[in-house]
C-alpha cells in the first residue's frame, strides 16, 4: 500500500528572501516562525557564518494544505526554461471570457508585485486559456 508523502518545492535563486516573499504574496503563504531561541529570522541569519547568511528562506501555507516552498541561493544564474513549474490556479472552473478576465486580473496583480507577463495561451478546444508569467528572478509559472 502506497503512503502519502509531504512535498516541498525548492527554488534555486540568487536572492532567497526576495523570491520567497514574492511567492508568499502570490499564494497567500506566510513566513514560518524563526527557530527556537531567535526573535526574528534576521537574528537567526546573523548567527550564521557570513558565507551562509541570506542563503535560504522558506514560506508555508498557513492552512497546512499546500507544500512548503524553500528557496536556496545558488551561484549560477538561470540559463534555460524551467523543466518543472508551478501552475497558480486562478481560473479554476471558469471558461471563455470569464476565465480570461480572472487570469488578466490576477496577472495585473502579480505584475505589480514584480512578475513579468510572458504570453497568453488562448483556449484551443482541448486546453483552456492560461497566462504564462515569470517571477522576480525569471522562473516561469502559469496562471491557469
Amino acid at each position: 500500500m502506497a503512503s502519502v508523502k509531504q512535498v516541498q518545492v525548492t527554488f534555486d535563486c540568487a536572492d532567497p528572501e526576495r523570491v520567497a516573499r514574492f511567492w508568499c504574496e502570490v499564494l497567500g503563504y506566510v513566513v514560518p516562525p524563526p527557530p527556537p531561541g531567535f526573535a526574528t529570522w534576521g537574528d537567526f541569519d546573523r548567527s550564521l557564518p557570513p558565507e551562509r547568511q541570506g542563503s535560504a528562506f522558506a514560506c508555508i501555507d498557513p492552512t497546512g494544505v499546500g507544500p512548503r516552498l524553500f528557496f536556496q541561493r545558488v551561484p549560477e544564474g538561470k540559463v534555460v526554461k524551467n523543466r518543472v513549474h508551478l501552475d497558480v490556479r486562478a481560473g479554476t472552473g471558469l471558461v471563455g471570457e470569464e476565465r480570461l478576465a480572472a487570469l488578466e486580473a490576477e496577472g495585473e496583480r502579480l505584475v505589480s508585485l514584480g512578475a513579468t507577463r510572458v504570453r497568453l495561451l488562448t483556449a484551443d478546444g482541448f486546453n483552456e486559456s492560461c497566462l504564462v508569467m515569470q517571477d522576480v528572478e525569471g522562473n516561469e509559472f502559469c496562471l491557469d
